[in-house]
């Protein structure tokens, strides 16, 4: 990234889920539209190959169209107490990681499954979970994101994570901000003043109207950036100052936009990401 660009953009694969496109189709359209980069989810690349499809055939597709592959979606309990769910947990890590590789992907989001509802949890031992799960990623090449979730009793906040990565002893163990996920765990943003240039491993952009109000906002309540009150200029300077230089992935589970034409929600979506950069970093 040079100084006028410097973040990558990316949507992630929820944005357009509605219009119920396969995967080499979302693939196809997300190239087309400018993006840099495409962050599926797991249950997309099973129903591929579900299909008959093949991940060495999608992983040239990705290739030809240009696009990397920062962050894979799946969902498997790493962290929980329970030795036996733990263990499925890391089984099914072990599967994600590989269908990562696979596509030339180079991280896999870990949030806090099964730890949504949980309380009195031990960070320090979550930080030596978290550092054995990235041991198994590097047996793939592809490191586990560590993402917080807003609606989490545990690593529902920026300042949990912060700790579990701080703590977990790998050098490269790195978070996944999600601004609504901030905005539904504390609603504060100082807290990015306190990142570095590798603590971030992947950003998740969207935007949250005024109404409904903090409590009751749920994921359909996302908008496109600049459409809502998010303190989009703070956050992107923020992240713009630590030295992160990676993907912003538009994030969005608005039906309103899944029953519009999806190449009109990529190509507005990645308008208002760059809109939102140009303003947040103007001089």
């Amino acid at each position: 990234m040079n100084e006028t660009v410097p973040f990558g953009y990316c949507i992630n694969t929820s944005t357009i889920r509605g219009q119920k496109l396969s995967l080499p189709e979302e693939i196809a359209l997300v190239a087309e539209a400018g993006y840099q980069g495409i962050e599926p989810w797991v249950a997309e690349l099973d129903a591929f190959v579900a299909g008959g499809g093949l991940l060495s055939d999608l992983a040239q597709q990705l290739r030809d169209g240009g696009l990397v592959v920062p962050n894979l979606i799946g969902f498997f309990e790493w962290g929980v107490d329970d030795p036996v769910r733990r263990r499925a947990g890391l089984e099914e890590a072990r599967r994600n990681l590989d269908m990562a590789a696979q596509i030339g992907c180079s991280g896999l989001a870990a949030p806090p499954m099964g730890l949504k509802d949980a309380t009195g949890v031990d960070l320090l031992q979550l930080a030596e979970r978290y550092g054995e799960l990235l041991d198994i990623g590097r047996e793939y090449g592809v490191t586990p994101i560590l993402e917080f979730w807003g609606v989490a009793k545990t690593l529902g906040r920026l300042g949990e994570a912060l700790l579990v990565v701080a703590e977990c002893g790998r050098p490269e163990a790195c978070l996944l901000a999600d601004v609504f996920h901030m905005y539904k765990g504390s609603g504060q943003f100082e807290g990015l003043r306190h990142l570095g240039a590798g603590t971030v491993g992947l950003v998740h952009m969207n935007d949250y109207p005024s109404e409904p109000e903090r409590g009751a906002a749920v994921d359909a309540d996302r908008v496109f950036p600049g459409d809502g009150i998010a303190p989009l200029g703070q956050i992107l300077r923020a992240l713009h100052t630590a030295g992160y230089t990676g993907m912003l992935s538009l994030e969005l589970f608005n039906q309103s936009y899944w029953a519009q034409d999806a190449r009109w929600v990529a190509a507005t979506g990645l308008a208002k990401m760059k809109q939102a950069v140009d303003s947040a970093l103007a001089r």
